[in-house]
């Protein structure tokens, strides 16, 4: 497995230089010294903070999802979310967020099975978000790219269905126990305990969507998350000198967001620069200044989040090998323990 991941981490790496290479094939120095002069840095700055904002936004979220379970401290949440989402970049493909569940569960003491569920939320809240800007799109007549609306029903329809599950396992966890109950508890014990065990943390991490309050004040800040990301384009827009409304800023948002969803490359290095370039030569943006932009917008995208990322791990004395090495060494010790929990556990569940 390992070797498999690392072929693929070597191969996106290779991807990812092949697509920067065709990207800036055409730059020249005099391209970047013009668009040097004229970029305005007060707009680049606020562009900056408007990306610690959108950090800030999905850090608090997530302590929203939570805070039925726990609460936790804003000045820890957001170097620990930011860390997270350096190991999802960093790591490759779906093994960072395996890593970021690691993060969270083990700094915070919170079940694996509870933290994949606030993940899950996450997802949910994010599409919900996406397709808000999506109608909002519609609503402006903007057209939206023909390749990219089978994407955006897809996304719909996917949200809806997962939305309805998680409402029909929180309002049917007793029948799903008794149910497993049933089926397992003779034939396969310790399966059973281990199963009964995920679906009740699981679970925990849903009770949230039965609140208005906590429902609510996640798909606020999940809203100011995409507001933030998309101010972050426009203020980009505004420092290079692009005459573009800010419709387009949220159709790039938008594009760039459906184009990134199966990462590909370490970091997305390269396909982002792709989905943000392709756009902008639709708003006849010059190639030169798009490519240029869209590097710009990566670097933004990243930099806030290694930064505070960085004080997490410094302050925790703690490396993303460190995190790995003791991934699979908690893996090993959970089989152990659900092993022995079953066995002592039989007899109870049986009686």
């Amino acid at each position: 497995m390992k070797s498999f991941l690392k072929k693929k981490q070597l191969w996106g790496s290779i991807i990812a230089l092949l697509l920067l290479g065709y990207c800036v094939k055409d730059i020249r120095l005099s391209d970047v010294r013009n668009m040097l002069e004229r970029t305005d840095l007060y707009y680049l700055l606020l562009a900056v903070l408007l990306q610690f904002m959108f950090i800030i936004c999905k850090a608090v979220r997530w302590r929203t999802i939570v805070e039925p379970m726990k609460k936790i401290k804003w000045t820890r949440v957001i170097p620990l979310f930011s860390a997270g989402q350096a190991i999802n970049i960093v790591m490759p493909a779906l093994t960072g967020q395996v890593g970021r569940l690691l993060l969270f569960s083990r700094k915070e003491d919170l079940s694996k099975t509870y933290v994949f569920s606030t993940i899950v939320l996450e997802v949910v809240f994010d599409a919900i978000g996406l397709l808000t800007f999506i109608m909002i799109l519609s609503a402006a007549s903007m057209a939206f790219p023909a390749r990219y609306r089978t994407i955006a029903v897809i996304i719909a329809v996917a949200t809806v269905i997962i939305f309805i599950l998680l409402y029909l396992i929180l309002l049917n966890e007793n029948r799903i126990g008794a149910f497993c109950r049933r089926l397992f508890r003779g034939r396969w014990p310790g399966f059973y305990i281990t199963l009964k065990k995920f679906v009740r943390s699981f679970t925990r991490g849903l009770k949230m969507l039965r609140s208005t309050q906590y429902f609510f004040r996640t798909l606020g800040f999940s809203i100011l998350g995409w507001l933030s990301q998309m101010m972050v384009i426009y203020s980009l827009f505004c420092a290079f000198g692009f005459k573009l409304p800010l419709i387009s800023a949220t159709l790039l948002m938008v594009i760039n967001t459906i184009a990134l969803m199966i990462p590909i490359t370490p970091g997305n290095a390269g396909t982002f620069e792709l989905a943000v370039v392709a756009p902008l030569l639709a708003f006849k943006i010059a190639k030169s200044d798009a490519v240029l932009y869209a590097l710009a917008l990566h670097i933004i995208d990243l930099v806030p989040i290694f930064i505070m990322g960085y004080l997490f791990f410094y302050t925790e004395k703690m490396t993303l090998k460190q995190i790995k090495e003791e991934g699979s060494k908690k893996e090993v010790l959970d089989e152990f323990n659900e092993l022995r929990k079953a066995q002592m556990e039989n007899g109870d569940d049986a009686s």
